[in-house]
């Protein structure tokens, strides 16, 4: 087995490096570029903007990613590497699931190897491994968390609980979403000692890690100084009275509950199916006193992960409020299916329709309120943010590029529930429908790749590249906020010996080199002749050029 699984990740990695082949630039705008400067100095090259702002600001992703940017390198050469990164760490959650399915969920071998499969394809966990951005550590990094508290929790110990810290801490400094996660290790260390499941050692060995690897984010954000600016400004009183009124609490209790549909629509009912089941081990411990805490742990991470997501987007009051934005829960998916799973492959028939119809009622009655959801504000007259980065995996499930479909949504999740519980009345189905959803997920992945990732990497990056124009390193290279920001930020990411600072109208006197906007015959067409520069260059289709002074 430990061979089928060395290959098995190796596959995962060719097949995500292979999803990314069309992504030769960031493509996610502002999060990949903060993240890439940050990485850059680093490494100990130029640093530049974060969108970060200082209370939230994390340097764990950075750190991950920082050998990408060791040696002189062309920026496209960092960032294939930066994906090649993601894709080792993306893809080491087949081994991680198939010891999930094996120690929490007591599944035989085959069918372990085969869940791993489905959790490790699925486009929740696999479609960050395409860009620069922190999620796709976050999905394999929950799996091996929960693995480790159940392992704490059925063999108790200081390595067991230090395990478990470190991987707290992990959260902490990679994402603002590790504070959920730090809170609910808190709770679950003072429940195991007030239990006296647990002595004070244990205690220091599963807190100190979290502290220290605290203090590590703190050291290293002291040590980059300035040489990262941040743009991002900290959440202030907009966020509290965004949700501090009964209009506001209706808004963020819909968009815990899409977050929590969604959850259940993109692994084919399982998580509500998993969901179900975990409210039952707390309720009465059939499974021993480590699946318990497990999943009370989970349940407790999922609902203050969505609401702490909602809570914090509430408060962006400059953007119109998101349809959907499924990014921050999107890491608990892969375990939820998994979990569903170990609830279809072991359950009997009759306990198996009992979960599976929670879940169509979950599926029903949300669709139908997010659909009420969206009738309304429309009648107002203002509309939701919808597309991007929202649900890629959704939008591809439901056909639904350019509006919201929920009932489309509802019918996938019940066609799940309908093959699942087939699956349990026909055992020799179980192997069929783990194979079908793989499949399903490779083609969902495909679809995405064709419909969002490759029109975005097409349309974002700039032609031709600036080495092509005679740009050389060591000039002083500024950009104009007149070009449009994709285009400036993929520009100046290929100067790769300098930080490109930003102007106005007129270049500093210490610019060698600008990219400005190039629109020929209208009114905001850049002309560097009237400051001395000679032009190098660029696309006026895409509103660009570069200029020399002359």
């Amino acid at each position: 087995m430990p061979l089928l699984l060395a290959l098995g990740w190796l596959l995962g990695v060719a097949w995500r490096m292979w999803l990314a082949r069309h992504v030769t630039l960031p493509i996610a705008h502002t999060d990949e570029d903060s993240y890439l400067n940050t990485a850059r100095a680093l490494a100990g090259g130029p640093g530049g903007f974060s969108s970060e702002n200082e209370l939230l600001r994390r340097v764990g992703y950075p750190m991950l990613i920082s050998p990408a940017f060791l040696g002189d390198h062309a920026f496209t050469t960092s960032y294939r590497l930066v994906q090649l990164i993601n894709a080792m760490v993306n893809a080491a959650i087949l081994p991680l699931a198939y010891l999930l399915g094996r120690r929490l969920l007591q599944l035989d071998q085959p069918l372990a190897l085969l869940a791993a499969a489905v959790a490790a394809t699925l486009p929740a966990t696999a479609f960050y491994a395409n860009v620069a951005m922190i999620d796709t550590v976050l999905g394999p990094l929950v799996v091996a968390w929960l693995l480790a508290v159940h392992r704490w929790i059925d063999r108790p110990g200081p390595l067991a609980a230090a395990t478990v810290g470190l991987l707290v801490g992990a959260f902490h400094l990679l994402h603002s979403r590790g504070l959920v996660i730090v809170v609910v290790h808190a709770g679950l260390v003072l429940l195991l000692l007030v239990r006296r499941r647990i002595g004070p050692g244990a205690v220091l060995a599963a807190l100190l890690p979290v502290l220290a690897l605290a203090l590590v984010n703190e050291a290293v954000v002291r040590l980059l100084g300035d040489q990262v600016y941040l743009l991002g400004s900290n959440p202030d009183g907009g966020t509290v009275q965004a949700v501090a009124s009964g209009q506001g609490l209706v808004r963020l209790g819909a968009a815990v509950g899409t977050q929590v549909w969604y959850l259940v629509v993109i692994t084919f009912g399982l998580a509500g199916v998993a969901w179900v089941a975990a409210l039952r081990e707390l309720r009465r411990a059939e499974r021993g006193p480590a699946v318990r805490w497990t999943m009370g742990v989970a349940l407790a991470v999922t609902v203050g992960v969505a609401g702490g997501a909602s809570v914090i987007l509430a408060g962006i009051t400059q953007k119109p409020l998101d349809a959907i934005y499924g990014r921050y829960v999107q890491m608990l998916a892969p375990f939820w299916l998994l979990v569903g799973l170990g609830v279809v492959l072991a359950g009997g028939y009759r306990v198996v329709l009992r979960r599976a119809a929670v879940a169509a009622v979950l599926l029903v009655a949300g669709a139908a309120l997010i659909a009420a959801r969206l009738a309304y504000v429309a009648s107002q007259g203002h509309r939701l943010r919808y597309g991007g980065f929202g649900a890629p995996d959704l939008f591809a499930l439901t056909g639904g590029w350019q509006e919201f479909r929920p009932f489309a949504g509802a019918l996938v999740g019940l066609a799940g529930c309908a093959s699942l519980i087939a699956a349990t009345r026909v055992r020799r189905l179980r192997v069929p429908l783990l194979v079908a959803l793989v499949v399903v997920n490779v083609g969902t992945m495909q679809v995405i790749s064709h419909h969002m990732i490759r029109p975005l990497a097409a349309a974002t990056a700039p032609a031709p590249m600036v080495a092509d124009l005679g740009i050389r390193p060591g000039e002083r290279v500024y950009a104009s906020t007149g070009v449009h920001y994709i285009l400036r930020f993929n520009l100046s990411h290929q100067v790769t010996w300098a930080d490109v600072r930003w102007f106005s109208e007129r270049p500093p006197a210490a610019a060698e080199v600008v990219l400005t906007r190039w629109a020929p015959g209208e009114p905001d067409d850049w002309d560097g002749a009237r400051y001395g520069f000679v032009r190098l260059g660029g696309n006026p289709e895409q509103r660009w050029a570069a200029w020399r002074r002359g």
